[in-house]
């Protein structure tokens, strides 16, 4: 049985023309050989799986090959291309500087940099991983890297570019690698299956590439692992099997749930997600991804963006066209708020849920007051479920609580047909007996009876707007009583209290401070009398409380429904600070006692 070499060693480029990806830089290489412009050191830094070690290594063939072909390419015939192929060249050195990063083993490598090449020109010295060697080494090297020996030249690999130190990075050219595009690494992965027999779907190496992230040597791992599991046939299906891969139909349908407003359908999705073992944050990113490709599919000129095949393409332009790009720019924000909050959330999957409810409500139609998503002014969710039993919108009476002394029986309002008019919030007086009105249902806050009774109105007539509770501008003090058409009904200390804190809590931004002070006042409410009065510590809050007044006052009327409510506002003495009397001061309170005006006349004392 023959020894096995993996693909990643089987079908590594032994030329410049074989490289994958990186044409730029080999192109440079090969000129620089071509003009005997060679540079004593080199330093070849990007991700891994790139080409970094290989580009090294058919460079320090190249240059000490005798009779190089017409294309710049090593001939592979003379003493020096055989030594290299057989791995018995002395004239290549590699340095791996993970394991050998000590000052002792640059001192051996400066002692080898002085003996001169049997065979060839140059003497290379591959330093793979170059910046794990600690500082004392670098410095150690640094001497020899600046001014080697004209048969010596350096290439230095890293995938750290950053960890190395700026003097050594001076004395270097510097070359790039980049990441391989997904088209160059299939195209790859095609050639390698074709050359062993093996049969594949376009699909499947399309996703062994989107796994490599870039690689190619990472890529051909994979792909030698996938070919054992399918034993020679690989099928996409195969393929997010052996390598637990979300798959993108996952996304596709979640997607056509969130067109169709299926909050249930999104919630069985996840849950299926999740019970194969993945990540929610890791379904989340995915999500991500795939409302960007469907922006990018939105419109045919980025359609080439997409690292997909031409199929997986073609399914992306189609669900596009369902996709407002304003759903997917706002489906984006959603998915990055999720992936900056996930870290710091207590219960991860009720975040991810809200997620894709929020995202579902986003396809839904409705107006801007209307509940949705939860990102409009209102901050309102649309109902999860449908409702059990259908509501008619043929008409929509509103229904009103209007103050009545005592609490009507507790049964259904009854409504008159009358399609014509329309329904609107109004408020009356309490009923008298002489007034007939409709039963309803107690309501209100506890102690004050409140009915529902339903008006009927024209439809050109516009219903009146409530007066804000938190308003700042100024109200006339007689327009207190007709702003609302409310009763005197009695309150308590404790519904005075609820609702002086109420309206402390929903003044504006710039009135904080005056909402703090308020949170602190206890109001004496004095049972029977409609006067309240309030304490404050000195005359400057006073001021500003009194300022105030106009509001709280039209706020506690109407909530407490009693126009005959007023709030005193007044200083407490007591803790005002005391002041300082001068001396004259202190003597002319003295002269009004008795004993000490005696006193004072009989000391011989002039006193001014």
């Amino acid at each position: 049985m023959s020894n096995y070499i993996v693909s990643a060693r089987k079908y590594r480029p032994v030329t410049f023309d074989t490289v994958v990806g990186q044409q730029s830089l080999t192109t440079t290489l090969k000129n620089a050989i071509e003009t005997g412009k060679l540079a004593h050191a080199y330093l070849f830094c990007g991700p891994r799986g790139v080409g970094k070690t290989t580009c090294a290594r058919i460079f320090a063939k190249t240059i000490n090959c005798e009779h190089r072909n017409a294309n710049g390419e090593a001939c592979d015939e003379c003493e020096s291309c055989r030594a290299f192929n057989e791995q018995r060249s002395l004239n290549i050195h590699e340095l791996d500087a993970a394991s050998n990063n000590s000052v002792d083993d640059m001192r051996q490598l400066i002692e080898q940099v002085q003996v001169p090449p049997q065979i060839g020109r140059y003497k290379v010295f591959i330093i793979d991983e170059v910046h794990m060697l600690s500082t004392a080494a670098f410095n150690a090297f640094l001497k020899t890297l600046e001014e080697p020996p004209s048969h010596a030249i350096f290439i230095l690999a890293t995938t750290e570019k950053h960890k190395i130190l700026p003097t050594i990075l001076s004395r270097c050219q510097t070359y790039d690698f980049n990441r391989m595009d997904i088209s160059l690494i299939v195209g790859h992965l095609k050639g390698v299956a074709e050359k062993e027999g093996i049969q594949y779907e376009e699909e499947a190496l399309n996703m062994i590439a989107q796994k490599a992230d870039g690689g190619m040597r990472d890529a051909l791992s994979i792909f030698d692992q996938v070919a054992s599991f399918t034993n020679g046939n690989i099928t996409y299906q195969k393929v997010i099997e052996d390598l637990n891969v979300l798959d993108y139909d996952y996304y596709f349908r979640l997607t056509e749930q969130f067109l169709a407003v299926d909050v249930t359908g999104c919630m069985l999705t996840l849950n299926d997600v999740l019970s194969r073992g993945f990540q929610a944050n890791h379904f989340m990113a995915g999500l991500a991804s795939h409302f960007r490709n469907l922006l990018m599919a939105h419109d045919p000129q980025t359609l080439h963006l997409l690292e997909a095949s031409d199929q997986v393409r073609q399914r992306y332009a189609e669900q596009a066209r369902k996709c407002s790009p304003r759903m997917l720019y706002q489906a984006l924000r959603l998915c990055n708020q999720c992936d900056l909050n996930y870290r710091q959330s207590n219960n991860k999957r009720l975040l991810v849920e809200i997620t894709l409810i929020q995202v579902a409500q986003l396809s839904d139609p409705t107006p801007d007051d209307a509940p949705g998503s939860g990102l409009g002014p209102n901050k309102r969710l649309k109902p999860i479920f449908k409702a059990l039993m259908p509501v008619s919108t043929s008409a929509q009476p509103a229904l009103q609580s209007t103050p009545a002394s005592t609490a009507a029986p507790a049964t259904a309002p009854t409504v008159a047909p009358a399609p014509a008019p329309k329904a609107t919030l109004t408020s009356t007086p309490a009923a008298t007996p002489s007034t007939p009105q409709p039963a309803a249902k107690p309501i209100g806050r506890p102690g004050v009876a409140r009915t529902i009774s339903i008006t009927r109105r024209p439809a050109q007539t516009a219903p009146a707007e409530q007066p804000k509770a938190a308003s700042l501008e100024a109200i006339p003090e007689e327009a207190l009583h007709t702003a609302t058409n409310i009763g005197d009904l009695p309150f308590t200390a404790e519904h005075f209290n609820y609702q002086w804190m109420r309206f402390a809590m929903q003044l504006p931004i710039e009135q904080m401070a005056n909402a703090e002070r308020m949170k602190m006042m206890r109001p004496k409410v004095t049972e029977g009398s409609p006067v309240v009065e309030v304490t404050v510590e000195n005359p400057r809050v006073c001021q500003y409380m009194n300022a105030l007044r106009p509001q709280l006052l039209q706020y506690l009327r109407r909530e407490l429904s009693n126009s005959q409510i007023d709030v005193q506002f007044s200083v407490d003495e007591s803790e005002l600070p005391q002041r300082l009397f001068a001396p004259h001061e202190i003597l002319a309170d003295m002269r009004k006692r008795k004993n000490v005006e005696v006193l004072l006349e009989s000391l011989p004392l002039v006193l001014g």
